[in-house]
């Protein structure tokens, strides 16, 4: 069963995440994106992407699961790196990527939603990153993005803390590019698609590229580090504990 649906309408590519009960950010559910993306580029007849999520959550995190199978802080870095190549296409997409969060976005589903151009957000939506919950930090450039949305210090108390803010609230921080009631998110995400869809194809391609040049050598230097930096706390104690109090749903014991 795929993860990810596509539809076509208008010009309008709808991605639908369906990877239950979570819409979890998994290594299966990156490659489907990469394939879809793929296909995308060379359709001429699709002009904008909207991303969002079936069932109860835009995406909740990423696949804790799968971090039980991983087997060395290499291992754990190339899979951050993984997700971070792939987020970092997104956002250098041609085509303009737009996510339509309803739920929750949180861990990883958080950080692919930065990586997209635009994002619409239910007001009652859940965003953060509560990796440190897990003992373990964002692996998929989220370090590097959410202080560019909300700036250093919001940024550092929310990673600090673990704790979300509502739809509303990224409005108000700068994360969220718009925030609708949960029951027109779809709708007016695709009110904007139509919108963009309109456009010369040329201007927006062109418009996209240049605002990939305003992130700096340190942005990419910090990045890279963010990935091996994972794969090192990853094999920490506080994470093996913090994976193992998640998968056993009680609350995890940081002695260090």
């Amino acid at each position: 069963m795929s993860l990810l649906q596509l539809s076509i309408s208008e010009g309008i590519a709808f991605l639908t995440i369906q990877n239950p009960p979570a819409n979890a950010m998994s290594s299966v559910l990156f490659d489907e994106m990469a394939k879809q993306l793929d296909s995308i580029e060379q359709n001429e007849d699709i002009r904008v992407i909207v991303f969002h999520g079936e069932g109860r959550f835009f995406s909740a995190g990423a696949d804790i699961k799968e971090f039980t199978s991983v087997k060395s802080e290499d291992e754990a870095a190339a899979m951050s790196r993984k997700g971070q190549l792939l987020f970092d296409r997104v956002e250098n997409f041609s085509k303009p990527v737009i996510a339509a969060i309803h739920g929750a976005a949180l861990g990883g589903g958080l950080e692919f939603a930065m990586s997209c151009h635009i994002r619409i957000v239910a007001e009652n939506a859940k965003l953060g990153l509560p990796e440190l919950n897990l003992g373990l930090i964002p692996g998929f450039a989220g370090t590097q993005r959410l202080p560019r949305y909300v700036g250093r210090d919001k940024a550092l108390e929310l990673m600090l803390t673990a704790e979300p803010i509502t739809g509303t609230e990224a409005a108000q921080f700068g994360l969220a590019t718009k925030v609708v009631p949960e029951e027109k998110l779809i709708e007016e995400a695709t009110i904007l698609a139509r919108k963009i869809a309109h456009k010369s194809k040329e201007s927006i391609e062109a418009v996209i590229q240049l605002l990939s040049s305003t992130r700096t050598p340190s942005y990419h230097e910090g990045v890279a580090q963010e990935s091996l930096t994972f794969g090192k706390v990853f094999y920490s104690e506080g994470a093996k504990e913090g994976i193992s109090a998640f998968l056993e749903k009680r609350k995890p014991v940081f002695n260090k």
